[in-house]
């Protein structure tokens, strides 16, 4: 990965040269969770990326499935499995119930997105293959908000795998962006016997791809990603393995926000710097 910052896309130096000329002020970042699901890929591993359609926010950019915190998520009343609330609240920097909603989120957008559920009987199964009409049934009411992600795992006596979820780091978007997140995001290994499925109608392409070369087909120019995604793949890559990943997890600051910043030179070219 380059060392002098990342390319920034016309469209989003456009919205700086426009927050600029206005004097704007920041939206406020709505919180939001993104997940990178990875498998095993021979000795190697894969992770799930994601292209958004081009009218959503940052459309056309690969990305992992996630989006904001809802209402649905902070009035979750659900079986929990893992770690509690107030620890998740540690590791987030947030309170305890904040904290739960994220990671409710987390879980319950990586189901409406690509169709993977982290759920079990118990606190030490997950349910298999989610595929099925009367499974794709309960993530289309999921997600057209007919039905509270608790109410679908209760119906199904379904514990949520909070566990099955790996902080990693938390990204705040720029300040000149008219749509902002405060996202965190987590690391979640594909359960076994489950698979992801491209359901949700907010991507129009999507695929399983070793980091490193994820990473360099967006060196490349061929995939186009913002500064969060690339720097998260560069760190999973450098894990080496999905053990070393899983280890690296453990230790990874998940509460303090980071921000790219956007550089513009004298002859108009313009790159995201982290500071």
């Amino acid at each position: 990965m380059t060392t002098d910052g990342f390319a920034a896309p016309p469209a989003l130096v456009e919205h700086y040269r426009r927050f600029r000329a206005e004097g704007g002020t920041p939206a406020t970042a709505r919180v939001a969770a993104t997940v990178l699901l990875l498998r095993p890929a021979g000795t190697d591993f894969q992770v799930y990326v994601i292209r958004r359609v081009a009218a959503m926010s940052f459309g056309g950019m690969y990305a992992f499935p996630g989006g904001g915190v809802d209402r649905s998520d902070s009035q979750a009343h659900l079986d929990w499995a893992g770690p509690e609330p107030a620890t998740w609240g540690e590791r987030l920097g947030q309170a305890p119930d904040a904290a739960q909603a994220v990671v409710c989120a987390a879980a319950r957008e990586v189901f409406e997105e690509a169709g993977v559920l982290l759920a079990g009987p118990d606190a030490a199964t997950v349910v298999g293959d989610v595929s099925g009409d009367d499974w794709e049934t309960a993530r289309q009411d999921l997600e057209g908000r007919r039905v509270g992600f608790a109410d679908l795992l209760a119906g199904r006596q379904l514990t949520l795998r909070s566990d099955l979820l790996l902080p990693w780091s938390r990204w705040i978007t720029p300040e000149f962006e008219p749509r902002r997140f405060d996202t965190y995001f987590f690391l979640a290994l594909l359960p076994e016997g489950q698979r992801t499925r491209d359901v949700s109608g907010e991507a129009d392409h999507t695929m399983w791809i070793r980091p490193a070369d994820a990473l360099a087909r967006a060196e490349a120019g061929e995939l186009t990603m913002l500064p969060p995604t690339m720097v998260t793949l560069a760190e999973v890559a450098a894990a080496g393995d999905l053990a070393g990943v899983v280890a690296a997890s453990a230790t990874r600051d998940a509460a303090t926000p980071i921000t790219p910043h956007l550089d513009l030179a004298a002859d108009g070219t313009a790159r995201f710097h982290l500071r």
